[in-house]
């Protein structure tokens, strides 16, 4: 095995954070997978093992938990492990009108898409920083280009990964640690089904989702490459310009007509 390095991912049970890790260990790097599912993480960690001979550990956390971070850093620094690339992947929605959602379920949400997100930030800079060269990975939306009636917290807990992501990158740009923004559009990771849309959310998103082994690879790559923000898909890219250039009361009555109409069935 020719990396010392290590590659934490939080999320990695499934979905986008299970592929990014896929993704580095065939790159050579190690990993600390984190997420609360234990049992998929030792599958994953197994797996990554046998096929490409790297050292995979299991962290197992709960990220709603605004104990996590601490408990993920005293982790590795208990195993003298050289973190090198963080991935803030760990992610969710609550979708439902603000009034009649449980506050507390809004709330756990932003705990775990902001909170946690930024306490691990916090707390690993140090630690990227002294590795050779370092990276930090944060995973938003193009949720967070316009504002989502009926998903409002989300897209806004995602605007704040986005927002964040580059201002970090321009306090640590003259560092050895790089910050990329990665922000995909629909992606077959059970997002839709975890979140509870509807179907006919589900069968318009079926329409344009991405596998995501192909996010993670460009993922990876944008973010070796350099990249500040990557927006895997030319229809993703085409919506963010549209979102950039057109009124922003247009974007919200697309995604209005879309959510809203579902959010109201219930």
């Amino acid at each position: 095995m020719g990396n010392s390095s290590y590659a934490l991912i939080t999320g990695a049970s499934q979905g986008i954070g299970k592929a990014i890790a896929t993704e580095l260990a065939s790159r050579g790097y190690n990993v600390v997978l984190v997420a609360r599912t234990e049992l998929l993480l030792e599958e994953l960690a197994s797996e990554l093992r046998e096929k490409y001979k790297v050292h995979a550990l299991v962290c197992p956390a709960d990220l709603a938990d605004p104990a996590s971070p601490q408990k993920i850093k005293e982790f590795c620094e208990t195993k003298q492990l050289p973190v090198s690339i963080l991935v803030n992947n760990a992610g969710y929605a609550v979708f439902g009108l603000f009034e009649s959602t449980p506050l507390q379920a809004q709330l756990d949400m932003i705990q775990v898409n902001n909170h946690t997100m930024i306490s691990l930030c916090h707390a690993f800079i140090p630690i990227l920083k002294q590795q050779q060269k370092a990276y930090i990975m944060n995973i938003a939306s193009t949720s967070a280009f316009q504002a989502v009636p009926a998903m409002g917290l989300y897209a806004a807990s995602k605007s704040l990964v986005i927002l964040f992501s580059r201002a970090l990158q321009m306090e640590l740009e003259k560092t050895n640690v790089h910050v990329c923004c990665v922000i995909p559009g629909p992606t077959d990771t059970g997002f839709i089904t975890r979140a509870n849309l509807g179907s006919s959310i589900k069968e318009m998103a079926a329409k344009f989702e991405w596998p995501p082994a192909k996010v993670a690879k460009i993922a990876v790559k944008k973010m070796f490459a350099g990249a500040v923000e990557v927006i895997p898909g030319l229809m993703n890219q085409v919506s963010y310009i549209f979102l950039k250039v057109a009124p922003k009361r247009i974007g919200e009555r697309i995604a209005a007509g879309i959510y809203m109409k579902e959010a109201g069935k219930r």
